[in-house]
C-alpha cells in the first residue's frame, strides 16, 4: 500500500487528489467538491482508501467513476512526465532562471525576468477562463527549442497566445513588424503565425494567433494584421465571449491532445 502516492491537481478550477501507482498511472481520484472517491480498480480499493485517509473530509461516496469520455481515457493513461497540464505560466523561463540565474549585479534587468513577468500576467488572466468551458496549456514545447507561450482551447476555438512585455512603452504594429518603444522592429507576427500553423498541424484543427501585450502605454496598428489578434492583457477575458466553434466534448478532446507532450513532437 505504501507504494501509492497522492498527487494534487486542478481541474475546472477545483482541486482533485489523484492516487498514482509508482509507474505513474492514476488508479483513483478524490473529488472533494462532489465528496466522491472514484476507484478504477476494485482490487486496490482498500489501499486507495488507506492512502487517502489523511485527506478525506466528511462522508464520501466510493465507487467506479462515471463512464469516461475518450478525452478522459487519454488523460488517465498519460504518464506524468508527458503531461503539460501542470505547467505554470512561464514554466520554461522559471526552469531556465533556476538553472542559470545570471550575475547577482546587473547593469540592466535580465530580459528573461521581464519576459517571465509578461507570461505570468497573461497566464493568470487566461487561467481565469478555466471552469467556463475553456482550457489553457502553458509553455508548450516545440521541436527545435521553440515554444508556444499559452494555448487556449474553448467554445470559441483554439488560440496560440504569444506575450510581449510592453510596460509603459508605445507599441507600433505594422504587419509583420512589431516595434517596442525605441527598439528595432522585429517580424514578431510572422513568427506567431508560424507557431499557430505548427499547432494547427499537431492538433489537426485551426489555431488562431494572438499577440498579448502587457501594460503598454499605447498601441498603434498601421493596418489590421492578417489573421492575428493584438490584445492588451486586460482585454484577454473578452475571448471568453467567443463561442459557437467547439462543442464541450471537442474542446475536451483537443485539450487531451494538447496536454500530451508527444503530440508536439510532430509540430
Amino acid at each position: 500500500m505504501g507504494e501509492l502516492r497522492v498527487v494534487p491537481a486542478w481541474r475546472h478550477g477545483q482541486e482533485r487528489l489523484y492516487v498514482r501507482h509508482p509507474d505513474g498511472r492514476n488508479i483513483a481520484w478524490y473529488d472533494r467538491e462532489a465528496g466522491r472517491v472514484n476507484v478504477l480498480s476494485e482490487e486496490r480499493r482498500d489501499d486507495v482508501l488507506e492512502t487517502l485517509s489523511p485527506f478525506l473530509t466528511g462522508p464520501v461516496t466510493i465507487g467506479p467513476p462515471p463512464v469516461p469520455t475518450p478525452a478522459e481515457l487519454a488523460r488517465l493513461s498519460l504518464h506524468p512526465d508527458d503531461d503539460l497540464a501542470p505547467n505554470r505560466p512561464g514554466e520554461a523561463l522559471l526552469i531556465a532562471l533556476d538553472r542559470d540565474p545570471g550575475p547577482a549585479h546587473r547593469l540592466r534587468p535580465d530580459p528573461r525576468s521581464r519576459a517571465l513577468t509578461a507570461e505570468q500576467a497573461v497566464g493568470d488572466a487566461l487561467d481565469h477562463l478555466d471552469g467556463s468551458g475553456w482550457h489553457v496549456v502553458h509553455s508548450v514545447p516545440l521541436p527545435g527549442g521553440d515554444r508556444i507561450h499559452h494555448l487556449l482551447i474553448g467554445p470559441g476555438g483554439l488560440f496560440c497566445v504569444h506575450t510581449l512585455y510592453a510596460r509603459k512603452q508605445k507599441v507600433l504594429v505594422a504587419d509583420p513588424m512589431v516595434t517596442l518603444g525605441r527598439r528595432d522592429s522585429q517580424p514578431l507576427l510572422r513568427r506567431l503565425r508560424a507557431d499557430a500553423d505548427r499547432a494547427s498541424y499537431a492538433l489537426t484543427a485551426e489555431v488562431h494567433p494572438v499577440l498579448a501585450l502587457t501594460e503598454p502605454a499605447d498601441v498603434t496598428l498601421v493596418a489590421p494584421p492578417r489573421e492575428v489578434r493584438v490584445l492588451r492583457d486586460r482585454d484577454l477575458l473578452g475571448l471568453s465571449r467567443l463561442g459557437g466553434v467547439l462543442k464541450p466534448a471537442d474542446a475536451e478532446a483537443l485539450h487531451a491532445m494538447a496536454r500530451d507532450r508527444n503530440t508536439w513532437s510532430r509540430a
